[in-house]
């Protein structure tokens, strides 16, 4: 008999276990749990079809279209989940927890494979996501500084020195600016975001501390889960201050190479803060090669922008840490330092 698993034990059980996600592509597209596999039972357009039957003619009519559309299909169902599988066993879900992961897990027993399912399927794991923002708790440190300060290098120089880290500019695939598209992948879904952004929470110990960078809400067209992002704001801040020109130069650094059209498109979604002059400056800069003067001009509104942020910032403890010529590396043994000699409160750790 297939067990039935809730979400936290179902999800204990998936490190051992090749995970199969049932639903349709689409539905895997818009979200799924991270390191599963899309395993559709049927195709999207099946899908459309078995609804429709099923919202015209009844339930019966559109179970038996299924069972036409699924029956020439099982064998290679289970080759292909054998391969998968090579020896473990198998969890398996859709989306409710209904029919398409309960005829699947069915078909896979008969086969010979142990096979547990999600019980409620994914709205449940999506349920259980939201959910954890609230009920874990993690002790954070967020690292500040105006655009160009190099905070994300930084943040990887903690994580390499063996301090636990949570990029969100590398889950979002964005760097948080209008510039922030600019080289990166696709980003995923918001949906997506939450599920990755949960399992890196996981993957922490919650008796050390956690270095995040600071961000907006949003960070491209995904969003920080509302009640992530509000903790966020009360964990302490370290601020990064580097000169100007440093910062200039590590944003010429960063995008030499990008399309003369994908930086000039960047800059004129922030004609309206950075007004006409300064806008038609830094595209005529860009045009001459000379992008340390367009950087310079987008510094402009960029770091009034942020420290509006700062000043308004209501983090308990702010740490304004000046650096010169500094490598990461340097900057994060510092930031180290400061953090290590720092006398928590008893229970000072942040709730997710």
């Amino acid at each position: 008999m297939t067990q039935h698993l809730p979400a936290s034990e179902f999800l204990q059980t998936c490190t051992k276990r090749v995970l199969l996600d049932v639903r349709a592509p689409g539905e895997y597209r818009q979200g799924h749990i991270p390191g599963a596999y899309s395993f559709p039972l049927f195709s999207d357009a099946e899908r459309a079809e078995i609804g429709t039957l099923y919202k015209q003619k009844g339930k019966d009519y559109a179970t038996l279209r299924g069972l036409e559309i699924v029956g020439p299909k099982l064998a290679s169902f289970v080759k292909e989940a054998k391969k998968l599988a090579r020896g473990s066993g198998l969890a398996v879900h859709c989306w409710r927890g209904g029919q398409r992961s309960q005829s699947m897990a069915w078909l896979f027993r008969q086969s010979g494979l142990d096979v547990v399912t999600l019980d409620g399927g994914y709205k449940a794991f999506r349920r259980y996501v939201l959910d954890s923002f609230d009920r874990h708790s993690l002790n954070l440190i967020v690292l500040g500084g105006k655009t160009g300060t190099g905070k994300t290098n930084i943040l990887h120089a903690l994580q390499a020195q063996g301090e636990q880290v949570i990029d969100l500019e590398g889950l979002a695939h964005h760097k948080g600016s209008a510039f922030g598209h600019i080289g990166a992948t696709e980003q995923p879904t918001v949906e997506q975001f939450e599920n990755d952004l949960f399992e890196k929470i996981l993957e922490l110990d919650p008796e050390r501390r956690v270095w995040i960078e600071n961000e907006s809400q949003s960070i491209g067209r995904v969003f920080v889960p509302q009640t992530f992002w509000l903790k966020m704001k009360k964990a302490p801040l370290y601020n990064i201050e580097v000169p100007l020109e440093r910062r200039i130069q590590n944003l010429v650094d960063e995008y030499t190479g990008i399309s003369l059209a994908a930086l000039e498109a960047a800059f004129h979604k922030i004609e309206r803060k950075l007004g006409g002059q300064h806008l038609k400056a830094a595209l005529e800069a860009l045009r001459l090669d000379d992008p340390a003067t367009a950087a310079a001009i987008a510094l402009r509104y960029y770091d009034k922008t942020y420290q509006f942020g700062l000043e308004n910032n209501p983090s308990p403890e702010i740490k304004m840490l000046n650096f010169s010529n500094e490598l990461p590396e340097e900057i994060a043994l510092r930031c180290r330092q400061i953090a290590d000699a720092r006398k928590l409160p008893s229970g000072n750790t942040v709730p997710l």
